[in-house]
């Protein structure tokens, strides 16, 4: 049993650990904002690695381990690469080379006597660019994207100094040139201080100001920032002008294309850690960020006999360097509240300078991590910077000083609403959201988004600046608008105030299940807005069961010598019987519960409803039909009707309608361009038929 129990926690763990590493994935490859360290981004992947070497009959389909980057996104074309821009696998000791070297020996069945020479060169931190040029003229530009496909950046490319656009010399009639586009840390500073100076965007890191120079739309703006270029390999050529990665090397530098000076070819693996050395001392000196050496096996007919894994060249490694650390003083603890009401602590510290950036502040995550340093206003700390994004404290230095211990708030520091940790949670949260000035503008554009009251013409842009100039601090104010202060604004002429005035007059009734949604309780979504909403058809008739059931839950108590974890299950047992809601546990239940316990959420509610909106009860009736208690899935374009339409109609017909095809699918309606959910149906001998066979259905049904 126990067994069983440590795989399905396996399992757990690495569903976890592919959505986290994705996540991270996306925000460094096609958002050019990472929020974990390169340190940290690895950590996860050797965890992820160690639970599938554990348990290989877990490994999953979307494993990090056969996944480069990520899939491409935005305003560029997307182009495929004729060869894959794969990733590199990481080495974090001299052993770990060592046993890559074995690695090689191994496979290759050489013998210890035998000759295995590698280059190696700095891993600059910039953004990976593929370089297409076709009898010598550059033809094509691409970002690595995922590996297979990229985004076309070629006009964006054409204005780096480095990358000419003609090679010199004769070059072959194919070659793509891969390296990295980066920004130097001078050229970086000079940016930022440019930037700030009119008022644009500050950039986190040059890695990250490079990124996001390359990728812009106009081509004018790319020329205006001071990009350069280093090749480190290639892609697909139609020959190649050698036998080993030197000779490569060597030919594309001499056709004018950078290449680091400090690429060298060794034999001796001592000299090769020699040379990892020497590069990481001059780290802080070179003119662009680097995190670690790359080495390569020279010879290319071992690298084609050596071939590759999932998502990397068994013939590579990035040896990695180890986080820069300095020590400082721990000045203040501050409390940030994010737009989703997240209380994040940050660090304040004495400036220091660590791997030649001047550091202020630090992450410290939430109340666990600074429970588990036992850190202090006063204290002296270790600060780690690792990958060029917010610094961390990895150790305080007098932890064992009599001082008491840090409190973490239980009220927001924004609005004063109280602050809670729902259980199985790390973060603390704020449940002043409706009134929480950190959160006001994400819970007004939640209130008119398309699935809660769809206010058709106040968007985001809208509520930025009427809520910057005082006109939107609530969702009542929204209700409250008035055409002459409209016109009265820039831009805003006679036709566009009506139109918004009109907009907001025609959403002044609300069904209960879209004003519950429009609420942004936690956990609440559409789903569980519209089960409340049939369970208790009127707002009235649910804010007398949140009063029963708020009541039950203070009444409640732990009994003497009653463990913690008893209390709970008893107490939330007893509020989700008064909740009495399907699909409704004791997490939703008590997410329910604090916000109506909330003063502020409850004074808001009323001015909405003071504010002229009337939230119209529910009256749900179903009709019987040949999919009564079965699970639907709308899959394809639907010519007649919306997906909302199809899922409404699914419901009015007593039957589920899923996001997903699974063995508990009964039926798959498939419109044109049905894809991955048809071929799945069809593998499962699941029914699919067309959105006419469906109206039909729908036409019939008593």
């Amino acid at each position: 049993m126990s067994d069983l129990f440590e795989e399905a926690e396996a399992a757990a763990e690495l569903k976890r650990l592919a959505e986290e590493i994705a996540r991270h994935n996306r925000l460094y490859h096609s958002e050019d904002q990472p929020e974990i360290s390169d340190a940290d981004f690895d950590a996860l992947i050797r965890r992820n690695a160690e639970l599938e070497a554990k348990y290989p009959h877990l490994v999953r389909a979307d494993s990090p381990a056969v996944q480069v980057g990520a899939a491409p996104a935005g305003h560029l074309a997307k182009v495929p690469h004729a060869a894959p821009m794969l990733s590199l696998d990481n080495a974090f000791s001299d052993e770990d080379v060592a046993d890559f070297v074995g690695r090689v020996r191994r496979f290759l069945n050489l013998g210890e006597g035998a000759e295995v020479a590698l280059t190696a060169e700095p891993k600059i931190d910039g953004l990976s660019c593929s370089l297409r040029y076709e009898k010598g003229v550059l033809v094509l530009a691409a970002t690595r994207g995922d590996g297979t496909t990229g985004e076309d950046v070629t006009p964006n490319a054409r204005t780096v100094a480095d990358i000419p656009e003609r090679l010199s010399g004769k070059a072959p009639d194919v070659f793509e040139i891969r390296g990295e586009v980066y920004m130097a840390k001078a050229d970086f500073a000079a940016l930022n201080k440019r930037q700030e100076a009119e008022g644009g965007k500050i950039f986190a890191n040059p890695r990250n100001a490079a990124a996001g120079s390359l990728r812009q739309k106009d081509a004018a703006i790319t020329a205006a920032r001071p990009l350069r270029f280093l090749a480190h390999g290639w892609g697909e050529v139609s020959e190649l002008p050698g036998e080993t990665q030197c000779d490569i090397m060597h030919a594309i530098a001499a056709w004018g294309l950078p290449v680091s000076e400090d690429f060298q070819r060794f034999t001796d693996m001592d000299a090769l850690i020699a040379h990892y050395r020497a590069i990481e001392t001059k780290r802080a000196d070179l003119p662009f960020d680097i995190d670690g050496v790359v080495y390569k096996i020279d010879r290319l007919d071992w690298q084609k006999r050596l071939g590759q894994v999932a998502r990397a060249p068994r013939w590579a490694i990035a040896h990695k360097f180890p986080a820069e650390r300095a020590q400082t003083t721990l000045n203040a603890i501050d409390i940030q509240v994010g737009r989703t009401g997240k209380l994040t602590p940050v660090a304040r510290l004495e400036a220091v300078t660590v791997g030649g950036v001047t550091v202020t502040n630090a992450t410290l995550h939430n109340a666990d991590e600074i429970g588990r340093l036992g850190v202090r206003p006063g204290d002296r700390i270790v600060v780690q910077r690792a990958g060029d994004v917010i610094p961390q404290i990895v150790e305080n230095l007098t932890a064992g000083e009599d001082r008491p211990p840090y409190v973490f708030p239980d009220h927001c520091p924004e609005c004063g609403s109280e602050a809670v940790r729902e259980e199985g949670e790390v973060d603390v949260r704020c449940t002043g959201g409706l009134i929480c000035p950190a959160q006001r503008v994400e819970r007004l554009r939640h209130f008119v988004s398309r699935h809660a009251l769809d206010i058709e013409g106040l968007g985001l842009v809208h509520i930025e600046a009427f809520f910057k100039d005082g006109l939107l601090q609530s969702p009542a104010d929204i209700f409250k608008l008035k055409k002459g202060v409209l016109l009265s604004r820039e831009r805003w002429a006679e036709v566009s105030a009506q139109n918004l005035i009109d907009a907001i007059d025609a959403k002044r009734t609300p069904p209960l299940d879209r004003f519950l949604f429009a609420l942004g309780i936690r956990h609440v979504g559409e789903v569980t807005a519209r089960d409340l909403a049939r369970r208790y058809r009127s707002l009235e008739a649910l804010r007398e069961m949140v009063a029963r059931a708020l009541a039950v839950r203070e009444e409640i108590q732990p009994t003497p010598a009653e463990p913690e974890r008893k209390y709970v299950q008893r107490r939330d047992k007893a509020v989700v019987a008064v909740i009495d809601t399907p699909n409704i546990g004791p997490e939703v239940a008590n997410a329910i519960l604090d916000f109506f316990d909330e003063p502020h959420n409850r004074e808001v509610l009323d001015d909405i409803l003071a504010s002229g909106v009337a939230v119209q009860d529910v009256v749900h009736e179903t009709r019987q039909s040949e999919v009564s208690g079965k699970t639907v899935v709308f899959t394809g374009s639907l010519e007649t009707m919306s997906r909302d339409e199809a899922k409404a109609q699914a419901e009015s017909l007593g039957a589920k309608a899923a996001g997903s095809v699974s063995a508990k699918t009964d039926l798959v309606v498939a419109g044109p361009g049905a894809g991955s959910k048809l071929k799945k149906a069809e593998e499962l001998g699941i029914r699919v038929i067309s959105e006419a066979d469906w109206a039909a259905i729908v036409a019939g049904a008593s």
